[in-house]
């Protein structure tokens, strides 16, 4: 919402004060579409030849969520960690096998069924029973620094997967300027080759391909830099629930109280995002 928000007043008050100042919009109009063609079509191409179809739909993903904003909700942090947590303690009361049915088939898990929003998530979902699954297979045997280590590779895998839009959004946000100047040095080129036109033909020209230069430099630093910034944001708040769930399952292990197994999980979140104690401990006992 706001990105669409953020644009409008970008065009408006860059191409609202151009005209204020006493610029006329007829000859960047008229030069627009043709440059946006060059330059559009040299970042499209670009993208294609240094990505694989699965990074590109990877992009088209990171730019939907520019517009959609984060995916995963408060509430959706709250329940991650009551989520975990039930699974934990019903480990620890009835054994690792009592998990088996809940982690090999999440999607009949009565468990997860008071989540359906998360148990819908292969992500989460994954993320939770990859590893308790471990555990159930080894009777609960594992030690706990090694289930650390699994989790956290798993989670850097993740966030490597997370992360490829934004870093590809950048790369073109640097190269924007320099697709810029092609298409303007081309526009010179024209010009170039109608030198005998009179002054006012070739002002035309010139000042089509500067606006070459102008679209370049304005969708670097306009549009894809602050997308690719808004999209780590996303991604730096989404990535949350997965540290919240390796939290859960790792202070469980340790033995520590619930209520400290949830303060655990709780801390980690950004102040803006955490839920208060006591938010959890209601979420536990199902209010």
């Amino acid at each position: 919402m706001f990105a669409a928000i953020g644009i409008v007043v970008l065009i408006v008050l860059v191409f609202g004060g151009f005209v204020l100042a006493g610029g006329a919009l007829g000859p960047v109009l008229a030069a627009l579409p043709l440059e946006m063609m060059m330059i559009g079509g040299a970042a499209l191409g670009a993208t294609i030849i240094g990505n694989s179809m699965h990074e590109i739909k990877l992009l088209g993903g990171g730019l939907g969520k520019v517009f959609k904003g984060q995916k995963y909700t408060d509430e959706d942090h709250i329940d991650a960690i009551a989520l975990t947590s039930k699974l934990m303690k019903l480990m620890r009361s009835e054994g690792a096998v009592a998990l088996e049915s809940h982690v090999t088939e999440p999607e009949n898990s009565t468990v997860f069924s008071e989540y359906p929003r998360l148990q819908k998530d292969p992500v989460v979902v994954d993320m939770i029973c990859d590893p308790l699954t471990l555990m159930v297979v080894s009777s609960g045997t594992l030690d706990t620094h090694a289930v650390e280590d699994v989790i956290d590779n798993a989670i850097k895998t993740q966030l490597h997967e997370m992360h490829e839009p934004e870093h590809a959004i950048q790369s073109l946000a640097d190269a924007f300027p320099a697709l810029g100047i092609v298409a303007a040095v081309l526009g010179v080129i024209k010009t170039m080759g109608s030198i005998n036109e009179p002054p006012e033909v070739l002002g035309k020209m010139i000042g089509g391909a500067l606006v070459g230069t102008f679209l370049g430099v304005l969708l670097a630093y306009g549009f894809a830099g602050p997308m690719a910034a808004r999209l780590k944001q996303i991604n730096a708040h989404d990535e949350q629930i997965f540290h919240t769930i390796k939290q859960v399952i790792i202070a469980s292990l340790h033995g520590y109280p619930q209520p400290m197994v949830l303060e655990a999980a709780r801390s980690g979140l950004p102040p803006a995002h955490r839920p208060k104690l006591t938010e959890l401990l209601d979420a536990m006992r199902g209010k």
